[in-house]
């Protein structure tokens, strides 16, 4: 019963979020949350584990809550229950879109799903951003003054160097085992 609860939580995940695996993680936290699975920090954690795994963040977020809720098999139908909606749909509407791309009710509908879209994105990035800056609230006594300086310095390298993501979230990260992990911090 859980497998198929965890199938069929996935799949509507699947079928009706826009905007990819970003725009799903507040949705899936849901879910990790209505099965127990995690708390806020270790959905933050998971969410920097999908970042720096290979594959799309979506699918690797719901192997990862399906784990953890039931080992293999829930991972096996948690990441089926996210993907096999994209595969049905993006079948189905291909061939649609090509026929009718440039009428004005389709060009409507994607000008009102993209501002959705960005709030999705930015839904998912405070819940993460709470749970890395800020202990307790959103108050002064309770913010990581270090992490909020990891992120701050993130913003500025990703905008001001040719640095890709992936070269910066490993400096970050041996940075941060150095740090926290040797206690002076």
């Amino acid at each position: 019963m859980i497998l198929f609860r965890l199938f069929a939580s996935f799949f509507q995940i699947g079928l009706f979020s826009f905007g990819g695996g970003m725009a799903m993680l507040p949705w899936i936290y849901q879910v990790a949350c209505d099965f127990g699975a995690m708390s806020k920090n270790e959905f933050a954690n998971l969410v920097g584990i999908a970042q720096v795994t290979p594959g799309p963040v979506a699918v690797n977020s719901a192997t990862y809550v399906g784990f953890t809720v039931e080992g293999v098999l829930g991972a096996l139908s948690a990441t089926l229950g996210v993907a096999l909606p994209s595969f049905i749909l993006v079948a189905i509407v291909a061939g649609f879109l090509k026929k009718n791309m440039e009428k004005p009710l389709v060009k409507g509908a994607f000008k009102g799903i993209r501002p959705v879209t960005v709030g999705l994105i930015g839904s998912a990035e405070v819940t993460v951003a709470e749970a890395a800056l800020w202990s307790g609230g959103f108050s002064i006594a309770d913010t990581n003054w270090l992490g909020l300086g990891f992120c701050i310095g993130t913003l500025i390298l990703m905008y001001k160097t040719k640095l890709g993501p992936i070269k910066i979230m490993l400096g970050c990260g041996a940075l941060g085992a150095i740090l926290y992990g040797f206690g002076i911090v």
